[in-house]
């Protein structure tokens, strides 16, 4: 009878390296993912429907409520759109181009900065449900989303610093 050894190293590396592909998938997924929210909401901005939509929000804030004093309605949505795409665009080409992707994560971070601080200074929760911490549909579950975004732009900002070292 033949003596079997059993090791745990070939499935250890296959769990390892199909980790690794994973998390690789995971980076591109965050990477277009963040970039098409950014994109999309972006281009929306340049709509009537949207510059109405956003109103409240960026007048209850005083990182953004200026914007109406220096812009119309109209302007000041173009204005956030326009930064929205150019952020996602520079993301994209950040694939490619490591500084462009840092300024295109910052870029996120700081979008994703200001729209989660809404949280705070839009009126987010919903009284007929006792307020804090219920939270109404638009515009408190709504902006909730932002956190998230807020870390995977976070991430992309960290990832994108270490390709710029690594190509120094």
């Amino acid at each position: 009878m033949t003596d079997v050894t059993f090791t745990a190293a070939p499935v250890s590396n296959d769990l390892h390296s199909f980790g690794e592909r994973l998390s690789r998938a995971g980076v591109h997924s965050i990477r277009f993912g963040t970039a098409i929210v950014l994109g999309w909401i972006g281009a929306m901005k340049f709509t009537a429907y949207e510059a109405g939509a956003i109103e409240g929000l960026v007048a209850s804030s005083p990182l953004t409520s200026w914007l109406y004093s220096v812009f119309s309605l109209q302007g000041a949505s173009n204005l956030i759109g326009a930064t929205e795409i150019l952020t996602a665009a520079l993301i994209v080409i950040g694939t490619k181009f490591p500084k462009a992707a840092v300024l295109g994560a910052l870029g996120a971070v700081a979008t994703f900065l200001v729209t989660a601080s809404f949280l705070f200074t839009a009126p987010v929760t919903e009284p007929s449900l006792g307020g804090f911490p219920a939270l109404s549909v638009v515009p408190g579950q709504f902006l909730l989303k932002d956190i998230v975004l807020l870390a995977a732009a976070i991430f992309l900002a960290g990832d994108a610093l270490k390709r710029v070292a690594r190509d120094r």
